[in-house]
């Protein structure tokens, strides 16, 4: 079935909402609507909707008019086996001592690594990414470090690779978090096939907002691969629900967002321990101060 897509761009947060908002009551009525900054330092943010059938193109003209947005720029999809053509895409992930791959690959998980099954699916963290390979790094290299974590969490988990790399290596409970309903469906999924149903408790949580994170902290070690400004945004939080002396993997970062990151949590006396760069995408190891 032929499906299409509706983008466009604004300059500030408040209209795009608004037009997102607006692209919902739209008929015929989109499958879903997105807001998203644009991460590449331009400060633009923007608005898209899928639908099942053609959309209006006067009414969406209108609506872009409106909100003083650029044209809507509408484009149709043709039928494609989504998930068929990532499997085939996908090819596995060796990260430090970590191996992600999919069911199709089972037959080349090496003898000596810690393996890591990710199906294709709904949810961002498939380990191919940067972002993803950067956190799983930056854990292989705390482990050579000699450093044991008994408290982790991984806030906005997606697929919860993270989590489940975390409980590979520790004995202990880890908890992962996400926003979204269907990343936390999809990460308990992962922790049942991967065996660690009840190893990797996965919750829905606007970052630490959850009782059972508030009564599992402090945390020796928190993941957070998610964006800048909800990182920066975590700060505060960050600092308070990690135990002194221990440490943050965040990414989510384009290269030159990094610094200022970085300044942000230093100022709430989590300070930079390691920063690696995997393309155009950067990941950080903070350590909390022990005073």
């Amino acid at each position: 079935m032929t499906t299409f897509t509706a983008f466009t761009t604004l300059s500030e947060k408040p209209m795009a909402e608004a037009l997102g908002e607006a692209l919902e009551d739209l008929h015929p009525e989109p499958y879903g609507v997105g807001v998203f900054e644009i991460e590449d330092g331009s400060g633009l943010w923007e608005v898209g909707g899928y639908f099942m059938d053609a959309p209006d193109d006067v009414a969406l003209a209108l609506l872009a008019a409106a909100h003083q947005a650029k044209p809507f720029v509408v484009s149709e999809l043709p039928e494609t086996d989504w998930v068929s053509k990532v499997r085939r895409e996908l090819v596995p992930v060796h990260a430090g001592r970590f191996f992600v791959y999919g069911s199709h690959n089972a037959d080349q998980v090496p003898a000596d690594v810690e393996p890591l099954l990710i199906e294709a699916a709904m949810a961002f963290g498939t380990g191919h990414h940067g972002t993803t390979q950067g956190c799983l790094r930056a854990l292989d290299r705390l482990l050579t470090s000699d450093v044991v974590c008994h408290n982790v969490a991984d806030i906005g988990c997606g697929t919860a690779v993270l989590a489940m790399a975390a409980a590979r290596v520790w004995p202990e409970t880890v908890l992962a978090s996400d926003m979204d309903e269907v990343a936390v469906d999809v990460a308990q999924a992962n922790a049942a096939a991967n065996g660690l149903d009840g190893r990797v408790i996965c919750l829905e949580a606007m970052g630490f907002d959850h009782p059972q994170l508030q009564k599992a902290a402090p945390f020796d070690l928190v993941f957070a691969n998610i964006l800048k400004q909800p990182l920066i945004d975590l700060a505060p939080d960050m600092a308070a629900c990690l135990a002194p002396g221990g440490f943050a993997i965040l990414s989510g970062l384009l290269n030159d967002q990094g610094d200022e990151v970085a300044s942000v949590y230093a100022q709430n006396g989590i300070n930079t321990w390691h920063r690696e760069e995997i393309g155009d995408w950067t990941t950080l190891t903070l350590q909390k101060s022990l005073s």
